[in-house]
Order: structure tokens, then C-alpha cells, then sequence
């Protein structure tokens, strides 16, 4: 068994050809798709996270929206950039938003990856402390984040207070029960697995990594999640780790998907550079007719280590042609993988 669940970046695109045209439809077919998925059985709604862009941003009002209109269903980021992030006022927001869910938050943090602006988290007023660069002031906020998520009272109460305290020092509220146990990381690189799990958080791995061994991606993934798994179990912690892996992948079983996918051209990884010195593996697009597909991903190593997968959708498709892409890896792959 797998748990199955989508990812959306939520483009946003005013263009005819575009079925999401404004932050507006991005953020509204979030919430739709997300009751599509459930009825449909899938087990997680993931969210990506990206500023200054036209792509969903701020993810705690649409996580809050979709955990009301929504009653099983996992809901997730993937990722949120923690440079950006006040961790206090993000603890804040995440016990809501849970609260309102009824404890399915499962939230993606990380350090990020490359925005749209230079150094866009200094405009959120964030500076890194002397000695330290993005990557550290970022895994500094998840940090303090973790610690906060920990319900533990920190703050001296006012001695006069507008309304009466419980004892002791205060905690920030709303406090959700479990959610520090549903906090993931997603991990570019074995050293940044390895750190995540030291600190008791789940993996996530991502349609692509640092380029660390010039193996395929889906091989170097498969050796990051057991590098992440080993440091776990030496950290001595007594739950056990959930890992999941973001895939592209369409099953073609309709004209329509031929027209969209079925034309290949990225049927093998590609590499690339993030920034100057940073190279990275990009993965390839799983798109084939459905017995076809199922013997592909059969060879994908990360797939089969982790127990759950994430469909990255085309989400300017708008919510029907959707609901169908992940309705038929749910009917025509995942039972012949053993996923269902």
C-alpha cells in the first residue's frame, strides 16, 4: 500500500488558453480539486509555495479553506520556504489551520529554492545573523518553528493581563495535539535528509536534488531516503518516518492525454544549475499508455522506497481534466503496482 496524493504548484496565467487565469481561480480550483480528490480516494492534497510569482503563495487561508470543505483527505505543502517565515506567527497559523482540519496538516517545510526576486526574503524584513547564509537563517526559522510546535510555554504572562491567564508561562495559541509529529522537510541533498532526521521531521523529495553522484535521480533518491532512514533510527526516535517522493506522471488513456502528453521529449533527466556553483538533476516525465507506465515506474528506485507518492498536476488544465489524470493512475496503475 501507498498513499497517493497530488502536488500543485498553482499557476496562474491570464491567458485564453489557460483554465486559471487569476489568483483568484488558482486558489478557488485548489479547494475544488482538493473535494474532487477526496471522492475520488486520493489520500493527500499537497500545495507548493512560491513568492512573487503567479502561483499560490500565502498557504495557510487555502489549507484552513480546504480542511473545512474537505473531511478525510491529507493536506499538505510542499514546500513552504522557511527564509520567508516568522516562525512564531507561522505556529500560529498552523495550529489553526489544523485545528480547522481536524489534525490532517501534513506540512512541508524547507530552506527553498531559487525565487523570482534576489534575495526576496530580505523584503520580509529577514536578514541572516552575522556568520550565517540564507540556508542557515532558513533552517534556523524551522528550528525555532519545531520548537514552538512543541506546546511548551516560553513567555512571562503580564502581571495585569486584559483577561486571566493559566499559570505558569504562556504558549503561543491556537496549540494543535500531534501536529510537530506531521512537520516534513524537503531535502535537496543527503547531509540536509540526514539533519531533518536528527530533528524527528518526515522527507520529502522532490522532482529534483542536488546533483551529488551523477547517478540518475531516482537513484540517488532511493540512497537519500535510506541515508535519512539510517540516521532516524540513530537518533533513537520512537515513531517510525513517513517519506514521500513527487513524480510527473500521466497515465495516456484518452485522446485528450495523448494531445497534452503524449508527445515525449522528456523521457530522460535533465541537468541544471540553480545558481553559479549549485548543479542539479531534473527528473523525467513518466507519460505512457497505462501497461507501459506500470513497468516504468516498477524500475523507479525513490518510488519504491518511500510510502507516498505525489503527483505534480498541470494545474491551469482546471479541475475536471485533472480529477481525470489522477482518477486514472488511481484505476489503471496504482492496483497493478500494489498501491491499492
Amino acid at each position: 500500500m501507498k498513499k497517493i496524493g497530488f502536488l500543485s504548484f498553482g499557476h496562474w496565467t491570464p491567458l485564453p488558453q489557460s483554465q486559471t487565469r487569476s489568483a483568484a481561480d488558482a486558489l478557488l480550483q485548489s479547494i475544488d480539486l482538493a473535494v474532487e480528490a477526496e471522492r475520488l480516494g486520493m489520500d493527500g492534497a499537497y500545495f507548493r509555495v512560491h513568492h512573487f510569482a503567479r502561483q499560490l503563495a500565502s498557504p495557510f487561508p487555502l489549507l484552513a479553506a480546504v480542511g473545512a470543505k474537505t473531511r478525510k483527505i491529507e493536506i499538505g505543502t510542499a514546500v513552504i520556504d522557511t527564509r520567508y517565515e516568522n516562525p512564531h506567527y507561522m505556529a500560529e497559523e498552523a495550529g489553526a489551520a489544523d485545528l480547522i482540519a481536524g489534525g490532517r496538516l501534513q506540512l512541508g517545510i524547507s530552506r527553498g529554492s531559487p525565487e523570482q526576486v534576489i534575495d526576496g526574503w530580505r523584503y520580509f524584513g529577514y536578514r541572516p545573523a552575522e556568520g550565517e547564509d540564507d540556508a542557515e537563517m532558513g533552517r534556523r526559522h524551522a528550528d525555532e518553528f519545531l520548537e514552538l510546535l512543541r506546546g511548551k510555554g516560553f513567555a512571562q504572562p503580564n502581571p495585569r493581563p486584559m483577561f486571566p491567564n493559566p499559570p505558569g508561562l504562556l504558549r503561543l495559541e491556537p496549540y494543535s495535539e500531534g501536529l510537530r509529529d506531521r512537520i516534513w522537510w524537503g531535502a535537496a541533498s543527503n547531509a540536509t535528509a540526514a539533519w531533518a532526521a536528527g530533528l524527528g521531521m518526515n522527507l520529502q523529495t522532490s522532482t529534483l536534488k542536488f546533483d551529488e553522484t551523477g547517478e540518475p535521480l531516482h537513484i540517488q533518491q532511493a540512497a537519500q531516503i535510506r541515508a535519512f532512514r539510517a540516521a532516524w533510527r540513530e537518533a533513537g526516535h520512537m515513531r517510525a518516518p513517513r517519506v514521500s517522493v513527487s513524480r510527473s506522471i500521466f497515465a495516456l488513456v484518452n485522446d485528450q492525454d495523448r494531445a497534452y502528453f503524449g508527445r515525449g521529449g522528456q523521457e530522460e533527466d535533465q541537468i541544471g544549475f540553480l545558481d553559479e556553483t549549485t548543479r542539479a538533476i531534473f527528473g523525467r516525465t513518466y507519460a505512457a499508455e497505462p501497461d507501459v507506465l506500470i513497468e516504468q515506474i516498477k524500475k523507479d528506485e525513490a518510488i519504491a522506497e518511500a510510502d507516498t507518492l505525489l503527483l505534480t498536476i498541470p494545474n491551469q488544465l482546471g479541475v475536471a481534466y485533472n480529477a481525470h489524470v489522477l482518477e486514472a493512475i488511481l484505476t489503471t496503475v496504482a492496483p497493478a503496482l500494489g498501491w491499492r
